[in-house]
């Protein structure tokens, strides 16, 4: 998270309207979808990699970063569109009539859409992400819970470091048997800490009566229009391409 975090606030595309890179983000999506083949798929997918390593200037080892838990993920589940197991006589594996063709459509496919979503993830902060879901009239409630549970996430992080830092100093992590107590009790004080601090933040709402959404200063792009215009006309480029290559 704190990597996304990093990169979000500085990178080369901070300045650019979250509404230009959501647009070129969402007819990203689109373009993988509409797409004839596998190939043409991984091409767009190829092109939305490249935009976002060369447009925010991502480095490449911090995107394999992000990418590699979804990656693995893919890697363990394709294989299961592919084989299939046969028990009579024995347990047997074979490959699935039409199954490389359905796999390659899914890896394309799921290739884009991560692609997608880490080019506007990686670029934007998630106050911005935020603002941009109140102008488009999402339910408050569901931002009120995004805002909160994105708090939580770097208060929580915050203690996992200083709890580790503390065993850590004594020699908590000096074998494996004193490492393996030092995880339980890392896990049994963060579930203390995670009911107290979620007691805590009950208790500040109901001072202030839920009274209303949480809302925050929501940052300026000069030129936000003209930014959407580029995008969404790229972003239809993007779409009309995939669908008209064979």
């Amino acid at each position: 998270m704190m990597l996304f975090e990093h990169h979000a606030y500085a990178n080369r595309w901070r300045s650019v309207s979250p509404e230009a890179k959501g647009a070129f983000s969402l007819c990203g999506l689109g373009a993988v979808f509409l797409a004839r083949t596998p190939g043409v798929a991984f091409g767009v997918t190829l092109i939305l990699v490249l935009v976002t390593l060369l447009g925010p200037r991502i480095p490449l080892g911090s995107y394999l970063r992000v990418a590699a838990p979804a990656l693995g993920f893919l890697a363990l589940s394709i294989p299961t569109l592919v084989f299939s197991l046969r028990l009579e006589g024995g347990p047997v594996f074979h490959v699935e009539p039409g199954g490389l063709l359905r796999a390659a459509q899914v890896l394309a496919r799921s290739s884009g859409g991560l692609a997608a979503l880490l080019l506007l993830s990686l670029s934007t902060p998630m106050s911005d992400l935020i603002a941009l879901l109140r102008r488009l009239r999402m339910p408050e409630v569901m931002l009120d819970i995004m805002t909160l549970g994105y708090r939580m996430l770097f208060v929580l992080s915050g203690a996992v470091q200083d709890t580790v830092t503390a065993q850590s100093a004594r020699l908590g992590y000096s074998s494996p048997r004193r490492a393996f107590r030092s995880l339980g009790s890392l896990a049994a004080g963060l579930m203390v800490q995670v009911w107290q601090r979620s007691h805590d933040l009950h208790q500040s709402a109901l001072s202030r009566n839920n009274d209303g959404p949480l809302r925050f200063l929501e940052a300026e792009f000069p030129g936000a229009g003209r930014q959407l215009c580029i995008s969404a006309l790229a972003g239809c480029g993007l779409m009309v391409l995939a669908r008209v290559a064979a």
